[in-house]
Order: structure tokens, then sequence, then C-alpha cells
């Protein structure tokens, strides 16, 4: 994942999977802050390599699929539900 559009992606990937910055927090072991942080701010800090290779690992293990490229068509789509994806609830809507 570049750094250049991380927070776009996964702002996004987070929607798809209904998680809050807690949820994701949760799974990938990445500080809430940091997550809301990464998200806002304009560019990404610099040593975060580590970071954003927590937050993919966490996507796709609950079902998310990184499409395209940063300079060709960026995106993510859900691949799977798994069970409890929508973290708040305890439950999916399936």
């Amino acid at each position: 994942m570049r750094l250049q559009y991380a927070k776009a992606v996964v702002r996004v990937a987070r929607a798809l999977l209904r998680w809050s910055a807690l949820d994701l927090s949760r799974q990938s072991g990445v500080g809430t802050a940091t997550i809301q942080r990464m998200e806002v701010m304009e560019g990404v800090p610099a040593g975060n390599v580590k970071t954003l290779i927590s937050l993919k690992n966490a996507l796709e293990a609950a079902g998310v699929q990184f499409l395209g490229s940063p300079d060709n068509a960026p995106g993510v789509c859900l691949t799977r539900v798994e069970k409890n994806t929508d973290m708040r609830r305890g439950k999916d809507d399936n």
C-alpha cells in the first residue's frame, strides 16, 4: 500500500466493514489516535510503513481486497463477510 493514498483507502475499507477506528485499532494493534490522525492529516508521517502494514493485514484478514495501484484506479472491495464483521453490534447484518 503506497503512503500517498493510504488514508483514503483505509477510511473506505473501514466503511465497507462498518468498523470504527476503535474496531480497526483492536484488530490491527495500531492506536486509535494514530488511525484517526492518519486519516485526516495531509501526507503520512515518515516511519509509518510498519503501521500501514499492520492496518492492511487486519483489513485483509477481515475480507478487504486492495485493488489497482496508487497510480491506476486505487480502491478496495469486500471479498467475503466474516462473522462479527460489524464489530459495534457483534454481528453482521446478513
